[in-house]
């Protein structure tokens, strides 16, 4: 059974009976949140005391341990009171996922406060110098999502060794992934973007600090999983959340739409010498029509959305691997859902018309959000190819982390 959106059952998790009623306190502060370009302090702690930021911690240090479908419906329900809010919820509780890569007495040790927001630029773009006991980081790190507010960052790095990149036995650079307190971290103001705008996505620059070992993992690891339990199985489960925030866009959208349309007044044209009678502006067909085609695309996405997904988690908790199968959808399911997402939210506001263009409304800024959304790499199109090879039995592509 697929939950609608933005609703929760009496023994659905509290967390997601906490998000779902922190709905009307996020949308007081949207202004606030697009032109501070980032989130307000007290939306951010409300977030923490949810249990949002906290929600893939594991049950073994008090933990919820929430499956993924039931985060997918908290980040739905909170993008469909700000898109930006949404966002950071989930890129902010990676740290439930990642802490799997590590010893978990250290793990632990570094998460006394299970609750606390993590930030993320997993994307290899700085330098790990090995050094005795560790690592010395240095680099520029983008994207680093909802970083005001986090206690913790990780950040991906290519390993270097005597001035030079160190090379895996294959070939390949090496790279680590390196868990910095954001007290050594420098945030850059660099977030200045046409949408997503609240989620404060600066950049990150750090200056030759040192990283314990333990304090760090790599995605080329064989043994890199370390602890159990089927939400940790499978090491880019963390990847599977990124669509919800469109969907609660998407949700947003739609719904705004129907609300004006219930509300104002059509503009009335000529038909022949005669001017059509008064109407409001839902007894238009074209609204009608654009309505319903948008509302079926969106059921049609969040069924895919939770389908494939599903069939992934259904695997993982009877202990088994996903399937090549799985992995092709599962790969390519964040591009679909976010590009049908884009093609709701435009087709909405084509509909609204005029009303659509103004900052003030709901349209302009699901569009802009869910447009920048459209720009990162987990919907670049190039997923789809990774879906192709695994189903034609080449070679699988895969992104390097």
């Amino acid at each position: 059974m697929t939950h609608l959106a933005g609703l929760a059952e009496p023994t659905d998790s509290p967390i997601l009976h906490a998000a779902i009623a922190m709905a009307d306190k996020i949308r007081v502060a949207g202004d606030e949140i697009e032109q501070g370009r980032c989130l307000p302090e007290r939306i951010a702690h409300a977030m923490k005391d949810a249990g949002i930021f906290g929600m893939a911690m594991p049950r073994a240090w008090g933990g919820p341990e929430l499956d993924p479908m039931t985060q997918f419906r908290v980040i739905e329900a909170l993008a469909m009171a700000d898109g930006s809010v949404g966002w950071c919820a989930m890129i902010n509780c990676d740290s439930g996922y990642v802490t799997s890569f590590l010893d978990q007495d250290v793990g632990r040790k570094m998460y006394s406060d299970i609750f606390v927001a993590t930030a993320a630029s997993a994307t290899p773009a700085g330098e790990a110098r090995r050094v005795p006991g560790g690592y010395r980081v240095s680099g520029r790190f983008p994207f680093a999502s909802g970083s005001q507010h986090c206690e913790w960052i990780w950040l991906g790095c290519g390993v270097a060794e005597d001035d030079a990149p160190r090379m895996a036995a294959n070939g390949v650079p090496e790279t680590r992934q390196c868990f910095l307190k954001l007290s050594q971290c420098k945030i850059l103001d660099t977030w200045y973007t046409t949408g997503l705008r609240g989620t404060g996505s600066n950049d990150i620059l750090v200056e030759d600090v040192f990283v314990d070992e333990t304090h760090s993992f790599s995605f080329q690891d064989k043994g890199l999983v370390k602890r159990a339990g089927p939400l940790y199985a499978f090491p880019l489960l963390f990847i599977a959340k990124a669509s919800a925030p469109a969907l609660g866009i998407a949700r947003h959208a739609i719904d705004a739409l129907i609300d004006m349309a219930t509300r104002k007044t059509a503009r009335r044209y000529m038909i022949g010498d005669s001017l059509e009678p008064p109407k409001m502006l839902r007894d238009d067909v074209y609204v009608q029509e654009a309505v319903g085609k948008a509302e079926i695309m969106l059921t049609a996405a969040r069924a895919c959305q939770f389908e494939v997904m599903g069939g992934v988690w259904a695997s993982l908790t009877r202990g088994e691997e996903p399937t090549p199968m799985q992995m092709a959808r599962f790969m390519s399911t964040a591009a679909h859902v976010i590009g049908t997402c884009v093609e709701v939210v435009q087709l909405v506001c084509k509909a609204a018309g005029g009303m659509a263009v103004y900052q003030k409304g709901p349209f302009d800024r699901c569009l802009r959000d869910i447009m920048t959304m459209n720009q990162h790499v987990v919907a670049t199109l190039r997923t789809y190819e990774v879906a192709g090879r695994l189903l034609l039995g080449l070679e699988p592509l895969r992104f390097l982390l």
